[in-house]
């Protein structure tokens, strides 16, 4: 679970990935559409999207001759619990 945890969070520690992230949690989209809103090139655009599918954030499926890319909302959603089972974890596991 760690493992995942820390693939998760280095994809969102990038400024251009955190962007296209946002962007995708809009809906299922290619990434002629995504260059469109961002303020980097196609080849860079690519460089990230296949680190964030590569992480298992996102998933793309082709349809003709689009590659559409999607978030899967799952994996956000077991971050989110992570997080809130790391705040909530009892204090006394590190007393001295």
């Amino acid at each position: 679970m760690k493992e995942e945890m820390t693939k998760y969070f280095k994809v969102l520690s990038d400024l251009n990935r955190l962007e296209i992230i946002e962007l995708l949690l809009k809906g299922e989209t290619c990434g002629c559409t995504l260059i469109d809103k961002l303020p980097i090139s196609q080849p860079t655009l690519s460089y990230h999207l296949k680190h964030i599918t590569e992480a298992g954030l996102a998933t793309a499926r082709r349809e003709g001759n689009w590659i559409k890319h999607y978030i899967d909302r799952t994996k956000i959603d077991d971050m989110i619990k992570f997080l809130e089972d790391l705040k909530n974890a009892s204090e006394d596991s590190c007393s001295l």
